[in-house]
């Protein structure tokens, strides 16, 4: 039996007896010499690779991904009795890393002192006696209402940490409820939460219904000091929303690790825009866990258990 793993990352997972772990290339068609391959694990990899999986892996039985999303594995056209399984959980900690990166150097306003010292400049409006909760404006996590949009393993990994720093967090989920002690409502109710949201924090998949989700009625319904955090997907949000609402005063600030398209291209209006501040998607990038994952499941896969975090199609 035999896994071909992705020449992307060093992996070396702990595999059953019988099987056979092989090094492809990830952005090339698979080799003829290894069409019988029952296991794909997927990271990085191009879309002429995952098509040719689909059409040339006759006796595929898994596609593991090391990625939360499976958006291009599923556009591949794999047949309907491969199971797909996600990375869930293996970009959590890193995720909310770099949202808590993105939140507190927007709050403590760190792009301003960088261009402040660039000056040379010992700036009085950022340093010196300071009030905790100024009008109109976040300067502190403490008592601030954060609003986490998309309450999977990552949400979860990041409210305690924000909760840790002294910030009223709540999750928002497609049902009501609670999870990991935190208070989650429904989707449907986003639009009545948000007046009372200091930070929104987006980790919405894409997917046909959240396509554009943070748009103009939901960034127009939070308060005008409220700082927007994007680290799920760029097609979430509706960009020409965002910058308006940037230039226009309506929103605090945002912090996005995503865009739509990526990479964003050089003359887009976004890079210009007010109170922004952009990473190249680099929140993730590093599944923590990938091999125990992969050997986990393949073990599953091998004894006929269930195997984890499989995608629904």
């Amino acid at each position: 039996m035999k896994i071909l793993l992705p020449d992307t990352m060093e992996l070396d997972p702990a595999l059953p007896e019988g099987w056979e772990a092989v090094v492809v290339d990830a952005r090339e068609p698979i080799p003829a010499e290894h069409h019988d391959a029952e296991v794909l694990v997927v990271w990085g990899s191009s879309r002429r690779h995952l098509e040719s999986a689909a059409r040339d892996l006759g006796s595929l039985r898994l596609v593991q991904s090391l990625a939360a999303g499976v958006d291009g594995i599923l556009a591949a056209g794999f047949a309907d009795d491969v199971v797909i399984a996600t990375g869930a959980g293996l970009h959590s900690r890193t995720v909310s890393e770099h949202a808590l990166a993105l939140l507190l150097t927007l709050v403590r306003r760190l792009p301003e002192a960088r261009i402040a010292q660039e000056h040379h400049e010992w700036s009085r409006e950022l340093g010196g006696l300071q009030p905790l909760h100024p009008e109109g404006r976040l300067t502190t996590l403490l008592d601030a209402r954060v609003l986490i949009w998309g309450f999977g393993e990552i949400g979860q990994t990041l409210a305690p940490i924000l909760a840790a720093l002294g910030a009223h967090v709540r999750g928002v989920a497609r049902s009501a409820g609670e999870r990991s002690g935190f208070e989650v409502i429904a989707a449907d109710d986003v639009m009545s939460a948000l007046p009372g949201t200091d930070v929104l924090v987006d980790i919405l998949p894409a997917s046909p219904e959240t396509a554009g989700a943070v748009g103009r009625e939901v960034l127009d319904a939070l308060p005008d000091h409220a700082i927007l955090v994007n680290v799920g997907r760029g097609a979430t949000v509706d960009q020409d929303a965002l910058l308006d609402a940037l230039e226009d005063g309506r929103l605090g600030a945002a912090g996005i690790d995503v865009t739509d398209p990526e990479p964003l291209p050089a003359d887009d209006p976004l890079w210009g825009a007010p109170r922004l501040l952009i990473t190249p998607h680099g929140a993730g990038g590093r599944p923590v866990g990938a091999d125990e994952r992969i050997a986990r499941n393949v073990r599953s896969l091998t004894l006929g258990e269930e195997i984890l975090h499989t995608t629904a199609r």
